[in-house]
């Protein structure tokens, strides 16, 4: 571990997130709170350093205040409301190469019996989809930094934690798909071809077929819970998971679900060619 960073400076807030709050920028530096996940990040981002994977934040130490100190990662971000260029598929392209960039550098970091679990709601059936690797799970717009066009990195780890490839890659078609109701499209999104979208996925990253045949109904049961984390999350912890609650995330899945139920055979047709 670094030491500790005592440089202060002139802190300027960073806005987009839905749930992180605190996030502020000091120099070249982002500062970020700590909880009970924190020591994991630090230990994820230090083995992508270690092993010379450049699409991440560096780890730096901590500051006066005990936050986190990690490296800003400039260049585009794709923030709300979302840029023109959103839906270009070669920036599509750049992001499913990233994904497989990161997955093939945080492979040999396996899968520790000690990461802290995500907060869900007690009685969540349990997937069939045992962990390969620890999966990023967070693919949105807001997370990926482009530069020059072109995917450079992912940020915020937060909400990191043991995935499949399977997994991963649902995260991944559902921001970049997109996988979402004609209704909640961003007005860029509308009118593309998202089982077309979703093959030039799943071939840039090089998904294997016994996972393409089952990324629907994958995606179908991790919306489930996703509806149920997020109603239970909003419930006790309140914060950006109660604001995302109270305007609509919890209908926005639902609309997905019946979309994703709609199109399975389209969509899987397309996966699997």
């Amino acid at each position: 571990m670094r030491g500790v960073v005592i440089e202060d400076g002139v802190e300027i807030p960073l806005l987009g997130g839905d749930v992180t709050e605190g996030l502020v920028r000091v120099g070249d530096t982002v500062r970020r709170p700590t909880d009970e996940r924190s020591d994991f990040v630090r230990d994820l981002l230090q083995y992508l350093e270690k092993v010379g994977f450049e699409g991440a934040p560096r780890f730096l130490g901590v500051d006066s205040a005990g936050r986190q100190a990690l490296t800003y990662v400039e260049g585009e971000v794709a923030g709300r409301p979302r840029p023109p260029w959103i839906a270009d598929e070669e920036r599509m392209i750049s992001v499913a190469r990233l994904l497989r960039e990161y997955h093939e550098a945080v492979e040999g970091f396996g899968v520790p019996d000690t990461v802290p679990a995500p907060i869900e709601p007690p009685g969540l059936p349990a997937l069939n989809d045992p962990p390969e690797l620890i999966g990023h799970q967070d693919i949105t717009p807001e997370n990926v930094i482009f530069r020059d066009g072109r995917a450079y990195a992912l940020i915020d780890f937060d909400l990191a934690r043991p995935a499949s490839r399977a997994r991963e890659f649902v995260n991944l078609a559902l921001w970049w798909g997109p996988l979402n109701d004609d209704a909640d499209l961003d007005p860029a999104f509308r009118g593309v071809d998202r089982p077309r979208r979703c093959r030039i996925l799943a071939d840039t990253y090089g998904l294997a077929d016994a996972d393409r045949i089952r990324i629907v109904d994958l995606a179908i049961a991790l919306g489930d819970r996703a509806w149920h984390s997020m109603k239970y999350r909003a419930e006790t912890l309140g914060g950006g998971w109660q604001r995302m609650w109270t305007e609509g995330v919890g209908d926005t899945i639902r609309r997905r679900q019946s979309w994703l139920e709609a199109n399975a055979r389209t969509l899987t047709a397309a996966l699997c060619g």
